[in-house]
């Protein structure tokens, strides 16, 4: 694969999409980064990854959710104790639109 190199006229692309104004300056160091970071990525496909499985997930564990157990059940009367306002044993709210 040829070596990408960033020209003017992409700086110039970048400023259009980025909606930059950039002096000359800003725009030497930015082009400098650039190319840093599309050189690093050459870099990176140089690697052989033909027998590396593909990362799916960082944790072994499939599922590590705790179950959902109910635990105040029969409660309810307190629970409504405590409610400012019900109606027919629920919380009454006001209503929102």
């Amino acid at each position: 694969m040829a070596k990408i190199v960033i020209d003017d006229a992409v700086m110039d692309n970048v400023e259009i999409l980025a909606k930059l104004a950039l002096t000359e300056e800003e725009r030497g160091q930015a082009r400098e980064k650039m190319q840093e970071i599309l050189d690093y990525m050459e870099k990176l496909n140089e690697l052989d990854t033909d027998n590396v499985e593909p990362l799916i997930n960082l944790f072994v564990e499939a599922n590590v959710f705790r179950e959902d157990l109910v635990i105040n059940e029969g409660q309810k009367a307190a629970m409504l104790a405590n409610a400012p306002r019900k109606k027919d044993g629920q919380y009454l709210v006001p209503k929102t639109i």
